[in-house]
């Protein structure tokens, strides 16, 4: 496997962003032995937030998936910051936190999660496969359609 995560996401046809800034009080990513734990992000494009409204109300699950591949650019945009873009040091993604904000009819998280668990699979093969929570909530960030936060494993 090539080990520059900007190489492995060119190959995609894909450029990673530059890793969004926190708007509030807390960091974009923390390393606790060897684990990466990466605040939630939000679907940007050209650094402003993407994917405005609810799913089943302004948002299908199309657009959904689209909102969710494309926070998961910046994930792979904070996790490329954290590891100065050399994925030997990456084991694997633990976990996935995928949050949808829904209409109380929308039952459809995990479809619109794909769209993120399918980038980090393409982007980063075996190290990408992880276990995944898709959650519907009533708003996000910015009024974001999506919201994703992850933990990965690292070699010491």
């Amino acid at each position: 496997m090539n080990h520059s995560l900007s190489d492995r996401v060119a190959q995609l046809g894909l450029n990673l962003p530059q890793p969004g800034q926190p708007i509030a009080n807390y960091v974009n990513y923390v390393i606790s032995q060897d684990q990466l734990f990466i605040s939630g992000q939000i679907p940007l494009q050209d650094g402003k937030p993407a994917f405005i409204g609810r799913l089943g109300d302004s948002l299908d699950e199309a657009q959904g998936a689209q909102a969710a591949e494309l926070a998961a650019l910046g994930l792979l945009a904070q996790l490329g910051h954290a590891l100065d873009d050399d994925l030997s040091r990456l084991v694997r993604i633990v976990r996935l936190g995928v949050f949808v904000a829904s209409s109380p009819a929308f039952q459809r998280q995990g479809a619109v999660a794909n769209g993120a668990s399918n980038l980090l699979v393409n982007a980063l093969g075996d190290k990408g496969r992880h276990a995944r929570t898709a959650v519907g909530v009533a708003s996000l960030p910015s009024g974001v359609a999506v919201e994703i936060d992850a933990i990965f494993e690292l070699r010491p």
